[in-house]
């Protein structure tokens, strides 16, 4: 098991490699990540019979999202069209409903463009170093997260939903995203300019915060569906959702953050 988590990791090395580069080849990249994700929801949704999503239609929106330039202004455009579009499909064809439809606008939002959100902070004002702050919330927090409930936890944080979780572990997360996005912030401050260094303690706490509210989304829709892992894509890791769960939560609240608070 360890070993396999170790060849996981190898397997995902290449995303730092991405990181550096930017631009077009992280736009490649999260496109790529994006597409293997909905595949993943979808087919744990269909593992249940009675929800039949229109997945066709969603990776559809997802390459016209990613040809627009994958920029988040041009959703007022797309998703208003295609949900017109799919509430016309279950008069057509009665073999879907309405649920089915908003189930594959959801997948859609919830993995297309969340992921592109990695992108879009990626093209901000500094964004070359701002783009680290969601990876870097989300690994020095599930370390900390996973050692201090490890070591410490005894109070489970939400048993119905992630039994292994407690409530220390969930402290050590936000400590770890806290920290680790500030001491980031004191590193890069002497190449920026006009960010004061509370807006990266700031953006770790409320990442240590989302994170977990994303790895808990992702832990509630597989037990909802009876399911382990969403893929085996990757060995001791899971599918890609079970791995970037947190990752795009956090560069959801990230792109907000420096666009309204930060003003970037």
């Amino acid at each position: 098991m360890k070993n396999s988590r170790y060849l996981g990791a190898l397997i995902l090395s290449p995303l730092i490699i991405f990181l550096f580069l930017g631009g077009i080849y992280l736009k490649i990249m999260t496109f790529i990540l994006s597409l293997f994700g909905m595949y993943e929801a979808y087919k744990v949704i269909k593992s249940k019979n009675n929800f039949k999503p229109f997945s066709f239609i969603g990776y559809a929106m997802l390459v016209i999202y990613y040809l627009l330039g994958a920029d988040v202004t041009k959703l007022g455009y797309i998703i208003p069209i295609f949900t017109l579009l799919l509430l016309c499909i279950p008069i057509i064809d009665l073999k879907y409903n309405f649920i089915d439809m908003f189930i594959t606008l959801g997948v859609f939002v919830y993995v297309g463009v969340f992921f592109s959100f990695i992108t879009n902070i990626n093209s901000k004002p500094y964004g070359a170093y701002l783009v680290w702050l969601i990876f870097i919330s989300s690994w020095v927090g599930d370390t900390l997260a996973y050692y201090t409930g490890r070591y410490l936890g005894k109070n489970k944080l939400c048993p119905k939903v992630s039994p292994k979780k407690t409530i220390e572990g969930s402290i050590g997360g936000l400590l770890g995203s806290t920290l680790g996005c500030g001491i980031y912030g004191i590193i890069i401050s002497k190449y920026i300019t006009g960010i004061p260094i509370i807006h990266f303690f700031l953006i770790g706490a409320l990442c240590g915060i989302m994170g977990q509210f994303g790895d808990l989304t992702a832990s509630s829709i597989k037990r909802y569906f009876d399911v382990k892992d969403y893929s085996n894509l990757i060995p001791g890791h899971g599918g890609i959702l079970d791995r970037f769960d947190s990752i795009i939560f956090s560069a959801v609240i990230i792109f907000y953050y420096i666009t309204f608070i930060i003003i970037l």
